[in-house]
């Protein structure tokens, strides 16, 4: 579910020219068919019983649950001045994000408006813009609050998929000779 999700978005970003970014949507995309096939060893692991996949499946969705465990927490312990100087830093390293932020939330500049600099949004036209720093974090707060509460769930349901495939693993295969493990 999580990777249709990442690839979906990734396309959905993409198709109303929300991203232009090759980077984050590559990235994106991959991380979203790794999740898929991660899912797909596990179904065939358990549809076959098979205790080496199920075993591989197990480790790779512990290491999944730590990353995304990791990075959820993150999200949601970032204070104002910590997502500030982040979006600064990340404003200051990327000029095709910040093309397409000034042109989406039509800003320019981040602090300060500067008539000497080019900006890409339609306000640049009339000099009345302002600066993209007040809405950015206006906004930056919410999705940070959003992607860590939804990292946050779906981490635990990681950790229960693989608490299931531990005890599933340890299971008698019901198809073979009933004293056997596979």
């Amino acid at each position: 579910l999580v990777s249709l999700l990442l690839i979906g978005i990734a396309a959905w970003g993409i198709g109303f020219g929300l991203i232009s970014s090759f980077r984050v949507v590559g990235v994106a995309i991959a991380v979203g068919i790794f999740l898929f096939l991660i899912a797909l060893v596990g179904l065939i692991g358990a549809v076959k019983h098979h205790q080496v996949l199920l075993f591989f499946y197990m480790i790779i969705l512990l290491l999944v649950f730590i990353v995304q465990f990791s990075v959820s927490c993150a999200c949601l312990a970032l204070n104002k001045e910590q997502q500030s100087q982040l979006l600064e830093v990340g404003w200051n390293n990327t000029n095709s994000a910040r093309t397409d932020i000034e042109r989406n939330l039509n800003c320019c500049g981040f602090r300060i408006f500067d008539l000497n600099e080019t900006c890409s949004s339609d306000c640049f036209r009339s000099h009345q813009c302002q600066p993209c720093a007040p809405i950015i974090e206006e906004y930056s707060g919410m999705v940070l609050r959003f992607v860590g509460g939804i990292g946050l769930f779906f981490s635990f349901t990681e950790i229960l998929g693989v608490w299931l495939t531990y005890r599933y693993r340890n299971q008698k295969d019901p198809r073979a000779n009933p004293s056997a493990f596979l």
